[in-house]
């Protein structure tokens, strides 16, 4: 839950921290990861600041009067731990556990005094909308509330935190002097003043956020303060209460041990990084770099906060940070669901239970409160695919399966009084089988009526994900049926009569009478010259959400081998995923883009994925700052380059993972519910097949894949019980392009399934 770090003066900074010397203006406790949405940022609330040489009335407490820089080269991270220094030359560390931490500030000699500012009203949007302070010296302890708005929706939040700053047995640290201050005024929000006689500040609610500044400023002396001198805090964090914030702290750092709590996140990361294996002195450096970071960015969110829930009481636990579905569930949970279920089943109950407490699975949850649903409720996709993989362990799991399967019905059938922020249009998409534009529902629903084609072919991947659901849960057959033709119906949006760039048919919004409202498909992709709105907003007027219909007409990866025969065949296909990416329609950092790299699969060319993969890696991604093509969108990026460099790709809601040539010789996946450790093994691989443009002769196709001596027909997909089996998986390249093109998949009937070809069978 807490995610403590840095905070800059300037934006965009989603996470509070960016890597330049931008001036800092606090270390606070929570911080979304690698998120789109508000450039501000999320949380970033409560932040500490460390002042030195001045007096307990003149320090500049304020935001812009404390601010800082970094010195040169100072910031350092590991798993569990991050330090910095200013250029005054005051050190800053911290460390932390699931839902409280300790911040260290060291003063060197040369500086005055010690002074802590605890910042009661300034997060990361300064979006303070209400809340309180108490000081009390004689224990060294600081609560406080706030309230505060969240950082992709229309809601705020209230958030409780506990300072205690007296450590037992530490008679160096003394606290000799605390108090508050507050600006004078909401119209001179700049002129402070600092109080030693009043320990208590109550700042009543607004309905907007407040520009006052408040908080506390406490002073510290040492036995000998000629030398360094240190400031050791331990924090918590509670969506509860005070006393729970402070109960958090007492129950995870009991002792103040610095060490014991470091050694622990260490534990824990190491734990979570050794679940895929690679031998770090054998394989290329950079691919070593991508494949840890991107594991480590991808294990960030969900965040747990069990039994921090604020809203209903339940057994079950409760995750925050879904932020958001749309992301997530192509990369995150698949790459969870190999690698750990047990984790992954606690992130699915949240989700069934958020479905049990409102009605509906969530799609968007930031900062504990419901966001604005951006595709479908793509929520489905994940609890779907738990059902496919784990429904048959779910009691074991600790998810009821019962209501699992309840949850995916009520929010395939049901819709919501505002399908923005939950749910989905589901009265449009029975009564159309898509979702139609310029239509007004008669049930009074409203919603955000845009994106109505992104949205149909969304909605399709969620009935899949039902109708996979069903068939492992032993379903009707009715329902399997049902589910099944209606995630067919992202073809009603298909246009055969629209021309692009010499390429007919494509996605397009349609109205209610049938007839189809023309969008040019270049329309919201990179080559877009008009500027339109292709994000939320009612003038959003293409259809798509955050792309064309150039990159979403091939989006329906449950049957991709329909797309194939409604773009005219296996050749037309391929030269129109060529020209896709050739004339700049691809964005690496776009969701509905992640699996392009790979859909030369369904038209019999993996020859052709293996060298398109290895030119968006080597093109879009590399391990300095900025490597990543965009924000991390809660370790969707992260996810996507882990699969990408091991080979592997998720179909969603299936037991099927594509399979590619991987950037790495061998690499091993240990599966935390089932104990095994499955070994893949490239035999034949080639360091020369790491780089954008592939020489000729470089070994890079995949000419056959046996499991545990067993030879696969297809070389194309792999079964997830294969991949989590614990056997040992021989992958075999060579670097014939003329024989892999030729080969295909491996010949008749081994292309990955598609629903509206006879694949993903009953």
């Amino acid at each position: 839950m807490v995610k403590v770090g840095i905070d800059v003066d300037e934006t965009p900074r989603q996470a509070g921290y960016i890597a330049d010397n931008s001036s800092i203006t606090g270390i606070s406790l929570m911080h979304d990861e690698g998120t789109g949405g508000n450039t501000a940022g999320g949380y970033g609330f409560f932040p500490l600041f460390p002042l030195a040489s001045c007096t307990f009335e003149s320090c500049p407490v304020g935001l812009k009067a404390r601010e800082a820089l970094r010195a040169a080269g100072a910031d350092a991270a590991t798993p569990g731990y991050f330090t910095t220094t200013f250029v005054n030359g005051i050190k800053l560390e911290t460390t932390s556990t699931r839902r409280a931490g300790l911040i260290r500030f060291t003063y060197p000699s040369t500086l005055n005094g010690s002074f802590v500012v605890v910042d009661l009203t300034n997060d990361l949007q300064r979006s303070f909308e209400g809340g309180s302070i108490n000081v009390t010296q004689s224990s060294g302890r600081v609560t406080l509330t706030g309230t505060f708005l969240q950082s992709y929706g229309t809601d705020n939040y209230t958030v409780h935190g506990c300072y205690d700053f007296l450590p037992p047995n530490n008679a160096s640290q003394i606290l000799v002097e605390s108090g508050t201050y507050k600006s004078v005024s909401n119209s001179s929000p700049t002129n402070i003043t600092v109080s030693t006689n009043i320990s208590t500040l109550l700042l009543t609610g607004t309905s907007s956020p407040s520009p006052v500044q408040a908080g506390a400023l406490l002073s510290f002396s040492s036995a000998d303060e000629t030398a360094a001198r240190s400031v050791l805090t331990r924090f918590g964090v509670s969506f509860i209460s005070e006393a729970q914030a402070c109960a958090n702290a007492e129950s995870e750092i009991p002792d103040w041990d610095w060490d014991a709590v470091q050694s622990a996140s260490v534990g824990k990361w190491e734990d979570v990084l050794s679940r895929i294996q690679i031998n770090v002195t054998e394989e290329d450096p950079a691919v070593v770099e991508l494949l840890y970071s991107s594991l480590y960015r991808s294990q960030l969110v969900p965040a747990n906060l069990t039994n921090e829930n604020p809203y209903w009481e339940s057994p079950y636990p409760f995750y925050d940070a879904l932020f958001c579905s749309w992301d997530t569930f192509r990369t995150v949970h698949p790459l969870l669901s190999l690698t750990s279920p047990l984790e992954w089943a606690e992130i699915v109950s949240a989700y069934v239970d958020g479905w049990r407490n409102t009605g509906y699975i969530p799609e968007c949850r930031s900062n504990t409160k419901k966001g604005y649903v951006q595709g479908g409720s793509d929520g489905m996709p994940i609890v779907g695919d738990f059902a496919v993989k784990y429904g048959s362990m779910a009691a074991q799991l600790g998810v009821p399966i019962d209501d699992l399967y309840q949850a995916l019905v009520d929010t395939a059938e049901n819709t919501p009084p505002d399908w923005y922020m939950v749910g989905r249009q589901n009265t449009a998409w029975k009564m159309f089988d898509y979702i139609p534009t310029d239509w007004t529902d008669p049930s009074g629903a409203t919603g955000l009526p845009t994106r109505e084609a992104s949205r149909t072919l969304e909605y399709a991947v969620g009935d899949f994900a039902v109708r996979q659901a069903g068939i492992a849960l032993n379903k009707s057959l009715d329902d399997i049926y049902k589910y099944g033709n209606r995630s067919m119906g992202f073809v009603n949006v298909w246009d055969p009569n629209v021309t692009s760039d010499g390429f007919t048919g494509f996605a397009q919004r349609r109205f209610p009478n049938g007839t189809f409202a023309f969008s040019d498909p270049v329309d919201c992709s990179p080559l877009d010259t008009v500027g339109h709105s292709c994000a939320r907003g009612t003038d959003n007027n293409v259809g798509f959400y955050e792309s064309s219909s150039w990159e979403y007409s091939f989006f329906a990866p449950h049957s991709m081998g329909t797309l194939v025969e409604l773009m005219g065949g296996n050749t037309t296909f391929v030269d129109r995923v060529e020209h896709y990416f050739n004339t700049g329609y691809f964005l690496a950092g776009n969701e509905p883009g992640f699996a392009m790299p790979l859909a030369y699969h369904y038209a019999n060319r993996p020859d052709l994925s293996a060298l398109r993969m290895r030119k968006v890696v080597y093109t879009d991604f590399n391990t300095g700052i900025g490597g990543i093509p965009g924000n991390d969108d809660s370790g969707a990026m992260a996810a996507l380059l882990a699969f990408h460099i091991l080979g592997l790709y998720p179909v969603p809601a299936s037991r099927q993972l594509l399979l590619n040539s991987p950037l790495v010789s061998a690499f091993k996946l240990r599966n935390d519910l089932f104990g095994t450790t499955t070994t893949f093994t490239v035999q034949g691989f080639d360091k020369a097949g790491l780089a954008a443009s592939v020489p000729a002769g470089a070994r890079v196709y995949v000419t056959g894949v046996a499991v545990d001596g067993v030879p696969r027909e297809s070389i194309c997909w792999l079964p997830f019980e294969d991949v989590v089996g614990g056997g040992e998986i021989v992958i075999t390249v060579d670097g014939d392009a003329d024989a892999a093109a030729a080969r295909g998949c491996g010949g008749e009937g081994t292309l990955p399934d598609s629903l509206g070809t006879g694949g993903f069978p009953i």
